[in-house]
């Protein structure tokens, strides 16, 4: 073997392993699909999205657990030209404050709500079945006159959603399932895995346009905006 061959090999493996260790720090926990359902006039409407838990896998252990996915878009039908709409954020109420990392454990909790027993991040994949998202778990609920305007965000509290949406109008439910992680970072869907649900700019613009809309929106809607008010409603 010659001497560049030698080293040629030697690079390869140096990248192979680096890859692989880049793949064993990002790679999702787990996986869970959340779902959003609400009762209105013309039946039940429902929206739901895949989101990824990725904990902390870094060397140094000074990162956190952090999420990948959008907020949870649910079309609910023709109101004239703009529609109605309910999104679940990535975030919940605390107090005087949006709290980001909760939805981090939402799936976890769920289960263990649901099966009378604590669940770890080490468990949780193994969990099967739909569980409920109830409680101090569902996330905060916001509805926009326009869709394109930040500015008609609306906060929905989940016990009295027809004071916003209109009547005949009310949160049915959320539930929360684990879905395989599939072959990350080649999950693009069928027998490699359900990919991260994408596309929340499409149905709200704002987001993808320059300028802070999600602080807007958060504003309009009564909640807290301080700079991680994209965070509400997507992460990378």
């Amino acid at each position: 073997m010659s001497f560049i061959s030698k080293w040629a090999g030697l690079l390869g493996l140096l990248a192979v392993l680096v890859i692989g260790d880049q793949i064993r720090i990002n790679r999702p926990g787990h996986k869970y699909r959340l779902t959003v359902e609400v009762t209105t006039p013309d039946g039940i409407k429902a929206g739901s999205g895949i989101l990824a838990v990725v904990p902390d896998r870094n060397y140094n252990r000074s990162g956190r657990t952090t999420m990948r996915g959008e907020a949870v878009f649910v079309d609910l039908g023709q109101d004239g030209a703009k529609g109605r709409n309910l999104v679940a954020l990535l975030a919940h109420r605390q107090d005087a404050k949006l709290d980001f990392d909760d939805i981090n454990y939402v799936a976890l909790r769920a289960h263990g709500a649901a099966h009378g027993n604590r669940v770890s991040f080490n468990d949780i994949q193994r969990q099967t079945g739909i569980v409920p998202v109830q409680g101090d778990l569902v996330p905060v609920l916001v509805s926009f006159g326009d869709p394109k305007d930040p500015t008609t965000a609306r906060l929905v509290a989940a016990d009295r959603a027809e004071a916003v949406l209109g009547e005949g109008y009310a949160i049915r439910g959320l539930n929360a399932e684990v879905v395989p992680n599939g072959l990350w970072p080649i999950d693009f869907g069928g027998a490699l895995g359900e990919p991260v649900t994408r596309g929340i700019a499409v149905k709200l613009p704002w987001l993808a346009a320059p300028g802070d809309g999600a602080a807007t929106a958060l504003k309009a809607a009564g909640l807290p905006s301080g700079g991680e008010a994209r965070e509400a409603f997507a992460r990378k």
